[in-house]
């Protein structure tokens, strides 16, 4: 296949992700059509600044609203978390605030004769002195943390500071589309789980005790903060529940019920919704988890061992993260099939190929054969979690996959 350099705006970790996806899985132009999508996106850096303003964002209309009306009205809460799908834009949006919070010539129209709401106009300036280092993601009083671990560079004692400039790079590239497989690929960090640790948290302490120097505000944003490390946690209840004056928190998370219950319960929540244009994007993603899944089980059925041996170790070096969404995706495929030989409707937008697969599929998923399935894939992504060997649990659940459609094929 041709390899192709990244377009302006388009960013590397996701063209190096569809070749992966593409040598693996055979996927050919299938998957070149994903990246070659540049209208995906539901917002676009400013081409000739680079940095994100609320004008920027395209949508949430009432979210970016609400923001700015806490700023206007100074009812700024100290700690708040931002949740949502993936690719929803909460980083962006979250970064947006920082700057509008802190910029110094923020714009903000006069109220309207005709008694219009001039909110949504609302914006920072974009060319202040704090507004130019925003654009950079440099400002002093703008702080980050996010999951890291050990990498070649990084061999021991990992913190969040030591990879600024690649977290930097990373977001600038992706116009802050930032995704947590994206992220490690960039830092290189391999098959290992990134974490927030506790060296991390007491770096938090540390940076917010000192006094600002320039801005009315410190800003702490926190990505990721699922993989808060459990025992690290009660290092920042305090600060969080009672942070230096001017001190602003924002928590950026995928799935808020997966965060440490004591960290939940000090954040006001604000959830952003996922755009109706990156959904269509994450549909073009989940196409290839399809055809991938529906090769492997035919495989699985017909029982050619030389094809799932070759399936085991191309899969596995797509990473551990690229693994656990492929399990996922199964799991919810096997969960269709059961709905459908219950007699329950299938969710919207399941349809074409996959719902003609799933009809085809089902009379295979028995009551017990579920039972088995689900926890085949559930005990193989508990076990990727905790760094299993990928070419090896894939051959493994493949072959026990096998048993159950030929019991006679693969003997106990």
């Amino acid at each position: 296949m041709t390899r192709r350099k990244p377009a302006p705006g388009e960013p590397a970790w996701l063209l190096k992700w569809v070749y992966v996806a593409a040598d693996c899985f055979g996927m050919g132009k299938t998957a070149i059509f994903v990246s070659e999508r540049k209208n995906l996106k539901p917002w676009q850096a400013n081409p000739k600044t680079g940095d994100v303003r609320f004008s920027d964002i395209a949508g949430n209309t009432e979210i970016k609203r609400k923001l700015i009306k806490t700023v206007i009205d100074q009812r700024v809460s100290h700690a708040q978390l931002f949740f949502g799908p993936e690719d929803s834009c909460k980083l962006a949006l979250a970064i947006a605030y920082a700057q509008f919070i802190n910029c110094t010539n923020r714009i903000i129209p006069a109220q309207p004769a005709t008694g219009a709401d001039s909110i949504e106009a609302a914006d920072s300036c974009g060319v202040c002195p704090s507004c130019v280092k925003y654009q950079k993601l440099a400002h002093p009083d703008l702080h980050f943390i996010f999951p890291v671990a050990t990498t070649k560079r990084v061999t021991k004692k990992p913190l969040s500071k030591l990879f600024i400039a690649d977290w930097r790079q990373f977001l600038l590239e992706s116009n802050y589309q930032a995704g947590l497989q994206g992220w490690y690929e960039a830092i290189g960090i391999e098959n290992k789980q990134g974490i927030i640790n506790a060296d991390d948290c007491m770096e938090i302490i540390t940076t917010l005790s000192y006094k600002s120097y320039e801005s009315d505000y410190k800003v702490m944003i926190i990505w990721m903060v699922e993989k808060l490390y459990y025992s690290a946690a009660p290092k920042i209840l305090k600060i969080l529940e009672e942070p230096p004056d001017k001190t602003l928190f924002i928590l950026i998370a995928d799935e808020p019920d997966q965060i440490i219950k004591t960290i939940l319960s000090r954040l006001l929540m604000v959830k952003i919704p996922k755009s109706d244009i990156l959904q269509h994007n994450a549909a073009e993603e989940e196409t290839i988890h399809f055809t991938v899944f529906r090769t492997w089980m035919r495989n699985c059925y017909t029982g050619k061992v030389a094809e799932l041996i070759a399936f085991a170790s191309e899969i596995a070096k797509t990473g551990r993260e690229k693994e656990k969404s492929f399990l996922i995706y199964a799991l919810k495929i096997i969960g269709y099939c059961a709905s459908m030989n219950y007699g329950q409707k299938l969710p919207p937008g399941v349809d074409g190929e996959e719902l003609k697969f799933i009809r085809d599929f089902s009379p295979f998923i028995t009551s017990a054969k579920l039972v088995e399935f689900n926890s085949l894939l559930n005990d193989a992504i508990y076990h990727i979690e905790r760094n299993a060997h990928g070419a090896t649990l894939f051959l493994d659940l493949s072959l026990k996959f096998v048993r159950q459609f030929k019991p006679i094929f693969v003997p106990l």
